[in-house]
């Protein structure tokens, strides 16, 4: 071939590795590529060499092929390497298609002038696993029982591979007890290459559940293969069972309440006894049991076991919450004024409860007492019993009746003393009529709240009257008088403040007012009421004088 062909067939060349064994150069090629094995490393110049030639020993010595200077190669191998073989422009040897049986000695002869120098170059053919895969796997492992996990193989290596078995990425090391590793090794009588097997027995502990195992290679090429991770069920006999309560928080009376029995082993039971007060109820193909409608008597000690060993156990305690009132009376309770009215509250509780009471909306400090009833006494009451989340109520509407009473009938001057407001404060129940014996002016009735009602009129008498303010209703009715002046006041001076003292009509107190009839009166505001000194003691302040005329 040209020197342009041997190029072109260099760069096709992989070349590994060159190192020493037993004072030969040796030189490791990768099974299946091409290999270039080297001639004399340039120890003569090229120009220098008259012939190449490239032999080896098998049996008797064969010749590959010869290059005498300025002519072209001449390949004389006849056997397995006819056509395998070409020599590169450095006069390398070069071998396609490696394969283990080219693991021999080669032999570079050059020929430089009167001397012949032979270069031999041990080869060795390196191959890395085609694969690695774990096959013949277990299904399941049991809990201290040695069992076969697998064969881990690495087909067609050269040399054969050394398997590491691995759990979560930690090597496995055969004890003799609990893991036990067996290797073999297969050479293929057509290829020269060997497959590793290796099985792997390992006795499972509780902690193997969702544990990764694997297997793995280092090769004399360097780099390593690992298969894929693989997982096993980790069976083991139940050693612990829990029951659970599943309700709602608080279980009341009318609730749902579901047992369920969780027990550790795996695969876990399907089949349970649930022990409910006495009666065993066998449950199959489920862990759950669902008491429907519960009452206060569902309240106690619940327990659940496997069907083939009865004396593991579980147990739960269950307390379904009850809050009871009675509140008597109730509804709507028509009362007499001065009366009495007993209540009573009657609690049926399953735990502590908590009372409290409104009127009319309004939160009461503590329990109504009604020992003599009054028109305030009237309104909404409810009563309100708790105990933890749980709540009732009950409620009653009190109504005080009685015949209306005048409380204070009362009377205040106008501006500048031109009227009289007559003022009449009643209380009774249902709501008292109120009328007055005269005809008045500006009628003001207030709202009537807790039995009182006040109710006013203004009045401009002429003469000297007894006015009467009359309340009734379906009990009763009350009349009450009151004398109404018909004098009227002017203005006849000031005079300067006062400090405090007491007063008297016809006197004009500590002032220094000059009166020369006893119609003058010294005028005073006391809490901003206009007064004239009715035998009041307290801050008053003058304002001034005032002539009173009949």
């Amino acid at each position: 071939p040209s020197e342009a062909l041997c190029l072109h067939v260099i760069e096709n060349v992989v070349l590994l590795f060159f190192f020493a064994v037993s004072g030969l150069e040796t030189v490791v090629g990768q099974y299946g590529e091409t290999l270039e094995i080297p001639c004399n490393n340039g120890a003569i110049k090229a120009e220098d060499v008259l012939i190449t030639k490239w032999k080896y020993v098998k049996g008797l010595p064969g010749d590959l092929l010869v290059r005498q200077k300025n002519q072209n190669i001449s390949i004389s191998a006849t056997d397995e390497y006819k056509g395998r073989v070409s020599m590169a422009a450095n006069s390398s040897l070069l071998l396609s298609a490696a394969k283990l049986t080219d693991q021999r000695t080669f032999t570079c002869m050059v020929v430089g002038g009167a001397d012949i120098t032979e270069y031999p170059v041990n080869v060795v053919i390196y191959k890395t696993p085609a694969g690695l895969e774990i096959s013949d796997k277990v299904e399941e492992l049991e809990i201290g029982r040695l069992t076969k996990l697998g064969t881990c193989i690495a087909e067609d290596a050269n040399p054969a591979a050394n398997i590491t078995w691995l759990k979560n990425n930690i090597p496995l090391v055969a004890d003799g007890k609990g893991i036990s590793i067996q290797t073999s090794v297969v050479v293929d009588p057509a290829t020269g290459l060997s497959t590793t097997s290796s099985i792997l027995e390992y006795t499972a502990e509780r902690e193997d559940t969702d544990a990764e195992f694997t297997c793995r290679t280092h090769h004399t090429m360097g780099g390593q293969i690992m298969s894929t991770s693989e997982t096993f069920t980790i069976t083991y006999s139940t050693e612990n069972i829990v029951l659970h309560v599943i309700a709602q928080d608080p279980l009341i009376e009318g609730d749902n309440v579901t047992l369920k029995c969780v027990a550790d082993g795996n695969p876990a039971p399907t089949s349970f006894n649930f022990h409910l007060k006495g009666e065993l109820v066998k449950v199959e193909n489920t862990d759950t049991y669902t008491i429907t409608n519960v009452s206060r008597d569902t309240t106690g000690e619940y327990k659940c076991s496997l069907i083939d060993n009865p004396t593991l156990e579980a147990s739960e305690d269950i307390t379904v919450n009850y809050l009871d009132i009675n509140l008597s009376p109730s509804g709507k309770i028509v009362k007499r004024a001065g009366e009495t009215l007993d209540l009573n509250l009657l609690i049926d509780a399953s735990g502590e409860s908590k009372v409290s009471w409104t009127k009319d909306d309004v939160k009461l400090d503590k329990l109504p007492e009604f020992t003599k009833l009054t028109y305030s006494h009237s309104g909404r009451y409810v009563c309100k019993v708790m105990m933890g989340l749980l709540s009732r109520e009950a409620s009653f509407e009190l109504v005080v009746e009685g015949a209306p009473v005048i409380r204070q009938l009362s009377k205040q001057h106008g501006e500048k003393g031109q009227y009289k407001v007559l003022i009449c404060e009643a209380e009774g129940s249902p709501k008292p009529v109120v009328s007055w014996s005269i005809n008045g002016t500006s009628l003001d009735e207030s709202p009537f709240i807790n039995g009182k009602i006040t109710h006013k009129i203004t009045v401009v008498p002429t003469a000297n009257l007894t006015v009467s303010c009359t309340v009734t209703n379906d009990f009763g009715i009350d009349t009450r008088t009151i004398n109404v002046s018909s004098r009227k006041y002017n203005m006849v001076g000031w005079s300067s403040p006062l400090s405090p003292f007491l007063i008297f009509p016809g006197t004009t107190g500590e002032s220094n007012v000059a009166h020369s009839k006893k119609s003058l009166y010294q005028i005073f505001t006391y809490n901003n009421t206009l007064t004239t000194g009715e035998s009041v003691i307290g801050q008053y302040v003058s304002v001034g004088i005032i002539d009173m005329k009949e």
